[in-house]
């Protein structure tokens, strides 16, 4: 059973969790003694089960989210995201299991009563009826009115407040039909937000929103949650999810994949289980949040030959993607500890090749980069700074048989090393073939040559226009 809490989370796991890497990319959280472990769950989800046209959706699902907290439903298509959130506020009815919202059993109140407890934004916000966007928010506070129970002043502040909050207000009198599919999004919003429940359910918020609104709806659901209301939401970008949500709830096949803080989630190994992706699973640069970048299927390492990258500075991070991506071996150093290139190749799984934080590239470490150099078919020099830290770099790709420079930019405005950068250089342009990044991969294939019988690369020499013409026989 998953388990989430307001100022932190704590999970119980069903077998399905991955524990792998426990350590990676934690998140200063409160210690578990400062966790409100007794506090009362908001929502839990009971060993559920749904099945829809005779094919099981949801199967023995468990969950418990606590007041305040911000938990992200995620998954890929199909996984039961939204047949979940519907059976949470109460429209679809499990065939096994139950789900209690605030201490009551959400299927057994009148659906009124239900409507007082949960709140929903639905993913399809398609409307058929000609009410002003106004009224529509109005609706919001339909289940808290009685029969005989009179519009009052009370209730236009409790709209007006919630039309101000999502944005709505300025057209406020247009007509829900009139309205763009993000507006019509924000609209409904702001219903859900002036219906007041302790539990908020978001379908895909974000899917009809400009960069802009997707934030600003997301900011807004940070504020309500601080201000104690429980949010569940089905959230199709990984990135926006880990930023933002508290906990995740990993769902594929129907089933929990995983379930913790974002950090616990999102591990590359439960990605590919649950996706079949192949992900890289690093930290933002601004925002100190775990990032998902998906790369394309990677044919079998090695497969394609073996490759060394000079770079350094965050000038090889793109080479060595194309090169992991193409199914090359990749070495690469050279480089410094903390150096954004070192953290790239780590997370593609390179050889990486390192020196302390600012320190020279020495003679030993010399010594390895040339090791690897001569065990490399081709050795690629990234578009890089040079300078007398790293010049050493360079002097070791004169062991390359095969080379190849990319040239974004003139060496004469990335040399901080004089005129021995600057002859160390042209000594490798003149037998190498020089090339673009768009140009990469062409240029060390052909380097590189067809496999042999053995399925080996084999490697053959460049032609001098660097298109890899073989020599006549």
């Amino acid at each position: 059973m998953s388990r989430f809490f307001s100022g932190g989370w704590r999970f119980w796991e069903n077998g399905s969790s991955d524990s792998e890497r426990a350590g990676d990319y934690e998140r200063e959280r409160p210690c578990e003694e400062d966790r409100p472990v007794d506090r009362d769950p908001a929502v839990r989800v009971e060993d559920v089960s749904v099945a829809l046209g005779g094919a099981d959706v949801l199967t023995g699902v468990d969950a418990t989210v606590d007041a305040g907290s911000f938990v992200g439903l995620v998954g890929p298509n199909g996984a039961g995201k939204t047949t979940l959130l519907r059976t949470v506020n109460g429209t679809l009815r499990p065939d096994a299991g139950r789900v209690v919202v605030v201490g009551e059993d959400v299927h057994a109140v009148p659906s009124k009563a239900a409507s007082r407890l949960v709140a929903t934004v639905p993913q399809d916000t398609s409307v058929s009826f000609e009410f002003s966007v106004r009224e529509t928010v109005e609706m919001g506070r339909t289940p808290h009115l009685g029969r005989f129970d009179r519009w009052s002043a009370a209730e236009d502040d409790v709209v007006d407040r919630a039309m101000a909050r999502t944005g709505v207000a300025d057209f406020a009198d247009r007509p829900i039909t009139a309205v763009s599919g993000g507006e019509r999004q924000r609209v409904l919003l702001a219903r859900a937000v002036a219906q007041d429940a302790p539990v908020l359910l978001l379908d895909e918020p974000t899917a009809s929103l400009d960069i802009n609104h997707q934030v600003r709806t997301l900011e807004l659901v940070r504020e309500l949650v601080g201000e104690g209301r429980t949010v569940v939401a089905a959230i199709h970008d990984l990135n926006l999810a880990a930023h933002y949500c508290d906990g995740l709830l990993l769902l594929a096949d129907g089933a929990c994949v995983a379930s913790g803080t974002p950090e616990r989630v999102l591990r590359e190994s439960t990605l590919e289980r649950a996706f079949g992706a192949n992900a890289v699973v690093t930290r933002h640069p601004v925002t100190g949040s775990v990032y998902v970048t998906a790369l394309p299927d990677r044919p079998e390492r090695g497969a394609a030959g073996r490759v060394h990258v000079v770079g350094g500075g965050g000038g090889a991070a793109r080479v060595l993607y194309l090169l992991t991506a193409a199914g090359y071996t990749v070495s690469v150093g050279a480089l410094n500890e903390g150096d954004s290139d070192t953290e790239t190749a780590r997370q593609l799984g390179c050889d990486t090749l390192t020196v302390d934080p600012f320190a020279p590239v020495d003679a030993a470490a010399r010594e390895r980069v040339v090791e690897r150099i001569e065990s490399a078919a081709v050795t690629v020099v990234a578009d890089v700074e040079v300078g007398e830290g790293n010049l050493a770099n360079l002097e070791a790709a004169r062991a390359a048989d095969r080379l190849v420079l990319v040239e974004e930019r003139p060496f004469a405005e990335r040399n901080y090393a004089g005129e021995r950068g600057e002859a160390v250089y042209r000594g490798l342009r003149e037998r190498a073939t020089v090339v673009e990044r768009a140009d990469l991969l062409g240029a060390v294939a052909a380097a590189v040559g067809p496999s042999d019988s053995d399925g080996q690369p084999t490697t053959r020499p460049l032609g001098p226009d660097g298109n890899g013409s073989l020599p006549d026989s």
